[in-house]
């Protein structure tokens, strides 16, 4: 009777532990540098955001990326953004840019990537990045159907 109990016990909890990563999942998709890449690659529209703050985002970025702190911005920002973008978010070590995910899907963006581990990993796979001052004049590439 104790071990029906127990194992009822431990079914419950892996159930509940199972649920909460599924919710998580459908709010984004946390991928790792490689495949954050390839996919950045494969979507037409889609755009890069870097969820630092300004001066994180001026030391060092992936190419391509724009930058909308988490600070407060993102969710000015988010009023403006097209919700039939994909969005790829990432940060310094992927928890600001896995918040600012949570917050997006709450405003009703569905396509969402998170890169896992950001920046670090990013450049411990050897990926590249930009570093120095951004150019002022640049616009943000947006990727667009063809």
């Amino acid at each position: 009777m104790k071990s029906i109990f127990v194992i009822s016990l431990f079914l419950f909890l892996l159930t509940g532990s199972l649920n909460s990563q599924i919710t998580d999942s459908l709010k984004y998709k946390s991928l790792e540098p490689y495949d954050f890449h390839l996919q950045y690659l494969r979507i037409d529209c889609s755009l890069l955001i870097d969820v630092r703050e300004f001066f994180e985002f001026k030391r060092s970025r992936i190419r391509d990326a724009i930058n909308i702190p988490s600070s407060g911005n993102i969710e000015v920002a988010a009023d403006t953004l097209d919700k039939d973008y994909a969005l790829f978010l990432y940060c310094t070590t992927g928890y600001r840019s896995k918040r600012a995910s949570e917050l997006l899907s709450e405003k009703g963006f569905r396509r969402l990537y998170n890169l896992e581990g950001g920046i670090v990993a990013w450049k411990k796979d050897g990926m590249p990045v930009e570093k120095g001052r951004p150019a002022h004049n640049t616009m943000p590439k947006v990727k667009r159907k063809k």
